[in-house]
This record gives structure tokens, sequence and C-alpha cells, in this order.
């Protein structure tokens, strides 16, 4: 009988990769031997807590896709230990689909195949589910408790980016022996000789009158780089262009320049992803705590940048000054009129534009970076970019007459077809991610073995490149198919559906054009400089056409 493996190891864990494969199809291998059994396919999720759901664990989503296809090479699934492979209710959620395509499951536990009219066997696997969810509930525990107590009792540095104005600094051998031998060592917060002074500039002009803009204008001018442009490495993610307004309040509200360690600001929250759909499980969120819950450490453990009296002065002006700003509440978004909402990118930035509703009640797009970041003097991007609704509107249904027009009907649809023989762009930025992460993720190994970091100061960016690694993984899995040239009827399906609600654009309700545009994938990149769209749309599995035009 053909098998196919399932493991899967997490960062809960703290187990090394291989060797959690290792023994998980090994333990699988020894069931299924004595019976004929030879595994054809593995599928190990890496990174992946127990608590995800097979449909949002990349490995176990494509098992459950390949299921589906009769000629998939395999007749069973085995799997190294049930408490890794089922958290919770999940085994009852996942094996009638199993059982359903006619798939057997084997599991060490059971001594064999999991038995569908077995009372036995479901309430033992659910035991299992049960067991798994205990576990992680306990690790989590004493993760969290312990910590805490690192932090208040010893304000021990516990990990994570250090704040704009510190760097990290060795202070000495790992208290556990264990670590200790092998070299690593605990860290501490110092003043960065480069951003400490800038900190410490900030607080002075707050405290002299200097609201968060003018602090932000007057660093951006002087060219002084904003944290995300200092640190690239940690801050990737952002454009690095230009001082955030909120960078500055950040900085001012960060009680760790008073030289204490500060724990509990953001702990992560498991919310349910849909509540109407439970079994999609949860996902993990930070979200910003009371501050009268934030555990503080009892002594000064770094050097501060400042001092108590004036870092509670400058709480004291921002609560002053606060409660003089009116603020306006928003109105949750029902109905929006904006029929290219998140479709238009500002060319200058890369930013989305927003709606925005003009005097005289015309609706349009606007990008105002400026009103979020203080840029310098010199940067060309103009205080505000604003174009109409109707023209783009307009210019686009234009675009698409053109595209789907009879008599372009020959030329555009064998450019799908030639199109749909080059690469997948997705396919190969996928392939791009997948080397950078797993390169990344060997790099940061190879720091923690050699006493460079500690484990838990890298786990963060660890598990950032795993969910990287694992996205593009489940993107190449996806695209994996039939290759060549998309068939000529699916190109005409295509024209007939797109093309005659294009007909009819004028009698197209706002919801109808909306999902025009959401079928079509269509994107916007408006540059104001030569007042020019070029459009974008995701045709057929991919194939990309772009087209300029003025508006």
């Amino acid at each position: 009988m053909r098998f196919a493996f399932y493991g899967r190891v997490s960062t809960e864990d703290h187990q090394d990769e291989a060797a959690s494969r290792g023994w998980q199809r090994r333990r699988a291998s020894h069931l299924i031997e004595p019976h004929g059994g030879v595994i054809v396919a593995e599928f190990f999720d890496v990174g992946q807590s127990r608590s995800l759901p097979w449909s949002r664990r990349p490995q176990a989503s494509m098992i459950l896709a390949e299921l589906r296809t009769p000629d998939r090479g395999w007749d069973a699934i085995v799997v190294g230990e049930p408490a890794r492979a089922f958290y919770g209710n999940q085994f009852s959620l996942t094996f009638p689909v199993i059982d359903h395509y006619g798939v057997e499951l084997w599991v060490p536990e059971v001594g064999g195949r999991v038995d569908p009219g077995s009372e036995a066997h479901e309430m033992l696997m659910s035991v299992f589910g049960g067991m798994s969810k205990g576990e992680r509930t306990r690790i989590k525990m004493r993760v969290q408790t312990a910590m805490s107590d690192m932090a208040e009792r010893e304000g021990r540095f516990l990990g994570g980016r250090p704040p704009y104005g510190y760097r990290l600094a060795n202070v000495g051998p790992h208290p556990n022996p264990e670590k200790a031998a092998a070299g690593i060592q605990l860290h501490q917060l110092e003043p960065d000789p480069e951003t400490a002074p800038v900190v410490g500039r900030i607080f002075t002009m707050y405290l002299a009158g200097a609201g968060f803009r003018t602090i932000a204008h007057q660093l951006a001018e002087e060219g002084i780089p904003s944290p995300s442009a200092y640190d690239r490495q940690r801050n990737a993610h952002r454009s690095g262009r230009g001082w955030a307004f909120t960078a500055v309040r950040s900085i001012l509200e960060n009680e760790r320049y008073m030289g204490r360690q500060v724990w509990g600001r953001q702990p992560r929250h498991e919310s349910l992803l849909d509540p109407s759909s439970p079994q999609d499980g949860h996902v993990t969120t930070q979200r910003w705590a009371d501050p009268d819950t934030w555990l503080r450490s009892q002594e000064i453990v770094h050097e501060p940048l400042v001092d108590e009296l004036t870092f509670r002065k400058v709480q004291a002006l921002i609560a002053e000054r606060g409660r003089d700003e009116k603020r306006r509440e928003r109105s949750p978004k029902i109905n929006s009129p904006y029929a290219l909402s998140g479709r238009v990118i500002c060319a200058l930035c890369g930013r989305k534009m927003s709606g925005h509703k003009a005097s005289g009640g015309r609706l349009g797009y606007r990008c105002r970076i400026r009103a979020d970041y203080a840029l310098p003097s010199t940067d060309p991007h103009p205080p505000t970019v604003w174009v109409t609704e109707k023209a783009l509107r307009t210019a686009t249904f234009d675009w698409l007459s053109e595209v789907f027009a009879p008599a372009n009907r020959a030329r555009v649809m064998a450019q799908i077809s030639a199109a749909s023989d080059q690469p997948n762009l997705d396919l190969v930025n996928a392939s791009r991610d997948l080397k950078d992460a797993e390169t990344r993720i060997a790099r940061l190994a190879d720091a923690v073995e050699n006493g460079t970091f500690a484990l838990d100061e890298v786990e963060e960016r660890l598990r950032q490149h795993r969910e990287k690694r694992d996205r593009a993984k489940a993107v190449i899995a996806a695209a994996q198919g039939p290759a060549g040239r998309l068939d000529p009827q699916v190109i005409d399906d295509l024209f007939q559906r797109l093309g005659g609600l294009v007909a009819l654009a004028d009698r197209l309700t706002m919801a109808e054009q909306q999902a025009l545009f959401e079928a079509a994938e269509l994107s916007i990149r408006f540059d104001p400089t030569v007042r020019q769209a070029i459009f974008r749309a995701e045709l057929a599995c991919g194939v990309s056409v772009r087209v300029g035009g003025g508006t």
C-alpha cells in the first residue's frame, strides 16, 4: 500500500526541524512496513502552530487538495504522532473528509488503521486532540509566567528589537548552564552613539513647545534617518521614507527610555478567524494593553536616555494637549460610493490612494503622504495627489471596452494565450522569496548555534521568515499543474463573461461595477506628473495585460 506521510513541527516545540521530521517519519515507517506499506509522498509543516486547522497549514492543505485527485499516487495517510497532527476537535472535522474520498488514516497509537466505525478509535483520537490542546496551553502559561517574572524581578531583556536610541550588548554568559556552555550570552540595552542623542533631542524639543509634526519635519530636513530608515534589516516592511509623526509620539511615550524594562505592552491575543465558522481556527494578533497592566522592572536595568522627571513632564504635556484636540469619530464604511476603492495606487510613493469627496461633492482619490510623514523639502512628492472618480472610471471602461472590442478579439486572445506560456510572475516571486527565507533561516540558526544570539532573541524573526517560506511554498504548490497554453475555450468564456459586462457598463449598479473590477483583479497606478493611469488586470489564471491611457 502506498502512503503519504504527514508530520509537523512548530516554533513552540523549539526542536530541530530535521530531527523532528526524522523521528516522526521513522515512527510512521515502523507502523506500516510490517503490513507492506511504503511512504511515497511526504508532507511536513514547519513553523505552523498545532492550533491551525489543516486547511490553513500549507502542507496539510496540500493533502486535502490531493484527496480530490484520483491520480494522487497514494492510498492512505500515516502520521508519526497524532498530538502533532490533530489539535482539539480537528480530528472530528478532518477525518470524515479523508474517509469520504476512500483514503485510510494510520496512527501508531491505534496500532494501524483508524476504523471510521469504531467508537473506541474515535474516543482515543479525541483524547489525543485534547491532550495536544492542553499541552499547548500549559507551554504558553509557563513561558508567559516565567518571562513576566524575569522582566519584573530581574529586568532581563527578553528579546525583540531594541527601541530607537538603543542597541544590544553582551552582559555575560546565560544563567542556564547548558546555554552558557554553548556560548550563549545574555543581552542588555545600551545607548546607540548615533541615535541616542536624537532621542534626547526629541524630548527637549517637545518640552520647549514643539509638536510631533514640527519635530518630525525638523529631523527630516536635517537628513536624520527615521527609525525604519536607520535599521533597514529589521524594518524591510516599511518604506523608510521620512519621519512618521506617530514615530515621534511613540518615542516620547516609551517608558524604557527611563532605564526600566517594560513587558506586556502588546501581548498576543487569539481571536476567531471567522466567528460564524469556528472550525476555521484562530488568528494571533498583538494589541496594546492597558498601561496599568504593564510589568515594569523594579530597578533601573540599563542606562536611561532621559531622567524620570523629564519623562513625566512630557507625558503630562501629551495628555494636556490631547484634551484640547477635537477628535472626530469615524463612522464605519457601509456601501462605499467609491467603485475603485483600494485599487488606485500613487505612482510616486506606492501607497494606496484613499477615497475623498472634494468641494461640490465630487468623488475622487487622493494621496496625502505628507499628512502622515515629514519628508525633506527636496522630496518631489506634492502635498496632495488627487484624481476624480469620474475620470478614472471613464478611462477604466474605455480601456476595458478597447480590450474586449470585437475588432481586437483575435489579437487580444492571442496575446493572452501566448502570455500563458510565459513565466508566472507570482511563481517567480515565490521562488525568490523561498530562497531568501531559507537563507535567512540558516543564518539565524548558525547565529544561535555559534552563541551570537539566544533563541528567544531571534524567535520572532525566525517565525516571520518561516511564515514567508511557507507562504512561498504554498504559492509554488498551488501553481503546480499542467503547463502550456490556456484552453481557447477558457479564453472565449472569459471574453463572453467580462466583455458582456463591459458592454453594459452604463447600466451596472455600483455593486456590479465593484464585482466586475474584483473579477478582473483590476489595479490602477496613477502618475500625477504626467496625468497618466496604467491599468493592470489579472485575466485567466494570472495573465497580465497593461495599457497606459491619459485621464
